[in-house]
């Protein structure tokens, strides 16, 4: 009579957000011990910025899945999408084999890598698996700004983009620093306000932060940026000048 077969271990992968030196080196041992490699892909995008944010790090091609990931606003599609990739993920793991899910940014910072896990636990509670973390685009966005993400007491606020100028305008208000994500097509406006408020010439723009295409502002008086420019953007949003200490 064979031995069972022992269950694969499930790695959820922060890949940063840009370049491949950003993956930890922790991570990058999980990522190599893989025998298949999960790569979230945004609906109607050509590549895989995860896949991008690889690059010189040499994986066997059979080892790759590439998802197109669904964020439709309807939960009951949501949990549908994730309950066949976590169906998916999990006739892998049952076989034995080892699979990583990457993540742009961080693992667990409004990443696809929550729901499935999510999911997954649900179709498999012996479920074995380990999460690394990784560097968030705010972080990376601060560091090649150099612009301090919080000093002393400051209040700083991390949230995806408010749909008015309104609910913006309370939490910038409310908070000492704004780290602003999932900006999209609200770019335009969420300028606009800041401008009202007298205050871009101490916010700061990035966007696609070590890939083709990157853009870095800071002092956003002047920036001209189409909604297009929203994508996989991060604004970082002081109330008040830096002051020296």
């Amino acid at each position: 009579m064979s031995a069972p077969v022992k269950q694969g271990t499930l790695s959820g992968i922060g890949v940063g957000p840009g370049p491949a030196g950003y993956l930890p080196l922790a991570a990058l041992a999980a990522l190599r011990d893989a025998d298949l490699v999960y790569l979230p892909r945004a609906r109607g995008a050509e590549l895989s910025v995860a896949q991008q944010c690889l690059a010189g790090i040499e994986l066997a091609p059979e080892s790759l899945r590439e998802i197109e990931f669904n964020m439709d606003p309807d939960r009951s599609v949501l949990r549908e999408h994730y309950l066949q990739l976590a169906q998916s993920v999990a006739a892998e793991l049952v076989a034995g084999r080892n699979v990583a899910y990457l993540t742009i940014g961080d693992s667990l910072t409004y990443s696809t890598y929550g729901y499935l896990l999510i999911a997954l636990t649900d179709l498999l509670p012996n479920l074995v698996h380990r999460t690394f973390p990784g560097i968030t685009s705010y972080a990376a966005a601060a560091a090649a700004l150099s612009w301090p993400l919080g000093e002393g007491k400051e209040r700083v606020l991390i949230l995806p983009c408010p749909d008015t100028k309104e609910a913006l305008r309370l939490d910038i208000e409310t908070h000492d620093i704004v780290v602003l994500m999932k900006v999209g097509t609200r770019l335009p406006w969420v300028l606009d306000l800041l401008r009202e408020m007298g205050i871009a010439q101490h916010c700061a723009f990035a966007r696609r932060i070590g890939l083709p295409g990157e853009m870095l502002a800071a002092g956003l008086e002047t920036l001209d940026a189409t909604e297009a420019m929203g994508y996989l953007a991060t604004l970082l949003i002081r109330r008040n000048p830096r002051e020296r200490r």
